[in-house]
């Protein structure tokens, strides 16, 4: 790597509120107009219905070469038939966002809070998981029983990245694990979970934590804090520590605090 780490920073979907607009002033759609400023999205509308691959493909063909899109694996995955019996469902899924080609990041696995790790269930879904696609995987449990050693060993062991969330479900959460060659920093919003702005200490400390992952080759830091448009903005700030879109990590501008913790 010889010190430097591909950062992505964006949110989720990629809405320009109105008071943002003087900052994506490019023309086109909106995700035109994102993209010339931001180089990732994180896909959510995928948890909720699918798209067809052609869907995938326009926005593909509407972002620049080094933009990526993170997506979100579908909720009867992950929620409905809670990583069971998942295979239908999952192949016809990783068809449609072919879509994207060189353009897909990781997949985001998001479980629910009331899902409790099971190796007799987990295992077997890694497996199915890995046989079917070899890329990027991120997993943000929820349950207190995916937080220890030996889930973050396991999950090392199928190249998947644990999310480091906020606000943290377990204090752990707010720590990436797993996989460490990706790191995915997700930001909900706090204290009011997808409302709350992150103030300017917050950022600093993130930046910081950034540049502390000594064997991080790309980063991803997602803005999920929507409901009230505070997304786009605190993604800006962020984007405003780098001196180049694509950095190491001496290019962060000011070092804020020690960690995120």
């Amino acid at each position: 790597m010889a010190g430097a780490v591909t950062i992505r920073i964006g949110t989720a979907g990629w809405s320009i509120p109105r008071a943002s607009a003087f900052r994506f002033q490019a023309p086109g759609t909106h995700l035109e107009r994102y993209a010339q400023v931001l180089r990732c999205a994180e896909i959510n509308s995928s948890f909720y219905r699918p798209h067809a691959a052609a869907t995938y493909a326009k926005w593909r063909d509407s972002t620049s070469p080094d933009f990526r899109f993170a997506v979100k694996m579908p909720r009867v995955i992950t929620h409905d038939r809670k990583l069971q019996d998942a295979r239908e469902p999952l192949i016809a899924f990783l068809a449609q966002t072919d879509g994207l080609a060189g353009k897909r990041g990781p997949i985001l696995v998001q479980l629910p809070p009331s899902l409790s790790f099971d190796a007799t269930v987990v295992t077997p879904f890694l497996n199915l998981l890995r046989t079917a696609y070899d890329g990027p995987l991120v997993c943000e449990p929820r349950h207190a029983t995916w937080f220890v050693p030996s889930v973050a060993a396991l999950l090392d062991r199928y190249r998947i990245s644990r999310v480091a969330a906020d606000p943290p479900p377990v204090p752990a959460a707010m720590v990436p694990a797993g996989w460490v060659r990706l790191v995915y920093f997700r930001l909900h919003g706090s204290p009011r979970k997808y409302w709350s702005r992150y103030e300017e200490p917050f950022i600093a400390t993130l930046a910081t934590s950034v540049r502390g992952l000594p064997d991080a080759e790309e980063v991803w830091c997602v803005f999920d804090n929507t409901a009230s448009g505070a997304a786009i903005e605190n993604a800006w700030e962020l984007h405003e520590r780098y001196t180049m879109p694509t950095t190491g990590r001496e290019g962060l501008n000011e070092p804020g605090s020690q960690a995120m913790r």
